[in-house]
């Protein structure tokens, strides 16, 4: 089970960190993902990481803005997200899978979801 939270309303330029509990997997080689859609837009891939290390991945659009990472200890996702721009806008969610594939920006490659936090950035 993923549990997202962290979501919010943010003023252009701030920032926001996203967490997503795990419970249930060993983690041992997944990929866990931030995933995002706005209304009327297909859902598009914000970053994803290795569980286990050594992979990280990020869309064009948040590198440089965004770091994705994890807490062992605590089964935890994390997505720490600055200079948010209203283009950020939108239901970001968490997602994993039993293996990094090189597909790790399709959806439809991620077995579990979280139901999603809403991120709002607007003045």
């Amino acid at each position: 089970q993923l549990q997202a939270s962290g979501g919010g309303l943010v003023q252009p330029g701030g920032s926001l960190r996203l967490s997503c509990a795990a419970s249930g997997f060993t983690f041992d080689d997944y990929a866990l993902a931030w995933f995002r859609q706005a209304p009327g837009k297909e859902r598009e891939v914000v970053a994803a990481l290795r569980w286990g290390g050594g992979r990280y991945a990020y869309a064009d659009s948040v590198k440089g803005r965004f770091t994705i990472s994890r807490d062992n200890a605590k089964s935890t996702l994390m997505l720490q997200m600055n200079s948010l721009n209203p283009e950020d806008t939108s239901l970001y969610y968490c997602a994993a899978r039993i293996r990094w594939t090189v597909n790790w920006g399709d959806p439809t490659e991620y077995d579990y979801w979280g139901q999603g936090t809403q991120v709002t950035v607007s003045s």
